[in-house]
């Protein structure tokens, strides 16, 4: 198929690390921010998408707009996913999903089931710039490290990985690069044509408003920091 000229293209990168010791962690904000990490227990699809449509509101998340209530318990309950919520004083600033649960289709896994993928990762724009976007990343890694702790039919992790893309800012790759993740591979493409909208079984349930182009594809699409 010919490329249309017409739509933009998007440069996608896939990181990984392949050891514990390959996480470098961020120097933490100071103690006066009242800083803290926490993991969200419960799976609430209300709460899981506020945090989505917040953090990803000027930087295009679209892919999960379109989710039923249906779809993202479905996701969210799924052992070997977790959410890990930045706070600044009580108030949520960020957020990192953790995804041990899908299969890695990437080929590169030493071993099946043992890697965790970044889904999503990123911070509300009021929160950017502060030191918690390091931190939350350092801190979301090493609890990738560590899932098989609060999993106990998990084996341990050997591989973490992510993908970012183009659409993602100036300093996206570099954040992520920073923190010790290495690229694998890269791809370039146009961006597809916009996903339909699923139809709720929940009539309760409110639609998100939102730009109606997704993803190149579904990943960790880190806001900035």
């Amino acid at each position: 198929m010919n490329a249309d000229p017409g739509k933009p293209t998007v440069t996608t990168w896939f990181l990984e690390q392949t050891a514990p010791d390959d996480l470098r962690e961020a120097r933490p904000p100071e103690p006066s921010a009242d800083v803290s990490v926490v993991r969200a227990q419960v799976p609430s699809a209300d709460f899981s998408r506020f945090l989505y449509s917040s953090v990803g509101a000027d930087v295009e998340w679209t892919d999960r707009l379109a989710w039923t209530y249906a779809r993202w318990r479905e996701w969210l309950e799924r052992p070997g996913v977790e959410t890990w919520v930045a706070y600044e004083r009580g108030t949520p600033a960020g957020y990192i999903e953790l995804d041990g649960a899908t299969p890695d289709t990437s080929g590169r896994a030493i071993r099946p089931g043992r890697s965790v993928e970044i889904s999503y990762f990123g911070l509300l724009p009021a929160f950017r710039g502060r030191r918690i976007g390091g931190h939350l990343l350092g801190f979301g890694t090493a609890r990738a490290w560590d899932l098989a702790r609060r999993w106990p039919d998990r084996q341990p992790t050997n591989r973490v990985w992510l993908h970012t893309c183009s659409k993602d800012g100036p300093h996206a790759l570099r954040n992520y690069q920073r923190r010790g993740f290495r690229i694998f591979a890269k791809e370039v493409a146009q961006e597809p044509a916009p996903a339909p909208v699923e139809q709720d079984a929940d009539p309760a349930a409110p639609a998100v408003p939102g730009p109606g182009r997704p993803e190149p594809s579904q990943g960790s699409r880190p806001a900035e920091m």
